[in-house]
């Protein structure tokens, strides 16, 4: 999941955006645009939403694959403008987040189903399914199975931290002979990034990629070749990372000013006059995260 760069007035800073977008490009990682986490997607209003999906079709396009994520709404109607935006840009995908129904509502199945029918009826672009513990629940893996068979679904992200219930979820996709041709299936998060690998899953939706793209790449591409040492000590390396990272306020820091030395100079150019995040966020949250020792400048971006 990218981050949203901001400038000195709270704008979007379509230059540090670019110039941080061709360092993942060059990671080799594919990228998720305007997230709800370190993407700050919620403080997007919708015209942010298509200039930032525009620079990253024009930026990653071709190159690696390039996704729109959005945040968690409200109301279908709303999703509904972020994937119509998603699939004007010509983004390869876009993710869709299950209902916040706000105020500790959880939808019955049957309102879920009128949820996704509203969201998607008529939209052409692939989606990536997500279920996330930020909406109160998790999403039945029987809706899953009937969303794959009427929908254009690609992917499904899946951030829990029950193992049963992610294992349920590949044996589901893969009795139906989908599993990594038609949709891959990946957590959020780092915690259960190898367990999902060798369960069969595709890998981690991860916001460290922004510090450590090639190292995040490499935990995956070392385990498809069959390098489960070298997957090993990546994905240990990444998860000390993590871990010292969270302690300093987690993603809350991205985008801070000057950035983590794990950052590439051409981040640290743009970002000499860029906010950290728009309110109500706390501009001062992992304000000594320079003082943690150096992290490896090798990595990978998700």
């Amino acid at each position: 999941m990218s981050i949203t760069p901001f400038d000195a007035r709270g704008d979007v800073d379509e230059s540090a955006l670019r110039s941080h977008l061709e360092r993942l490009a060059d990671a080799g990682v594919g990228v998720y645009l305007a997230g709800g986490g370190s993407g700050e997607g919620f403080t997007l209003d919708l015209d942010e939403m298509r200039t930032i999906f525009r620079i990253g079709v024009e930026v990653l396009g071709g190159r690696v694959p390039v996704r729109a994520m959005g945040y968690e709404p409200h109301t279908a109607g709303h999703l509904r403008e972020i994937l119509l935006a998603a699939q004007d840009a010509g983004v390869d995908a876009t993710q869709v987040y299950s209902l916040d129904g706000g105020h500790v509502f959880r939808p019955s199945v049957a309102e879920m189903r009128r949820y996704y029918t509203d969201v998607l009826e008529g939209v052409e672009i692939p989606i990536v399914l997500s279920t996330h513990p930020s909406v109160g629940y998790a999403l039945p893996i029987s809706l899953l199975e009937d969303l794959c068979r009427e929908y254009p679904v690609v992917g499904i992200n899946v951030t829990t931290n029950e193992i049963p219930y992610l294992a349920d979820m590949l044996a589901m996709v893969r009795s139906n002979g989908w599993l990594g041709d038609r949709i891959s299936v990946q957590v959020g998060g780092e915690m259960h990034g190898l367990t999902n690998l060798a369960l069969g899953g595709q890998g981690i939706v991860s916001s460290m990629g922004n510090l450590v793209p090639r190292l995040l790449a490499r935990m995956h591409t070392d385990f498809a070749a069959g390098e489960y040492g070298s997957a090993n000590d990546a994905y240990a390396r990444l998860i000390d990372i993590y871990n010292e990272f969270t302690k300093l306020g987690g993603t809350r820091t991205r985008g801070r000013d000057p950035p983590p030395p794990a950052v590439p100079r051409a981040r640290r150019a743009g970002s000499r006059n860029r906010r950290a995040h728009r309110p109500p966020r706390d501009q001062t949250v992992g304000a000594n995260v320079n003082a943690h020792p150096s992290r490896p400048t090798g990595a990978t971006t998700s």
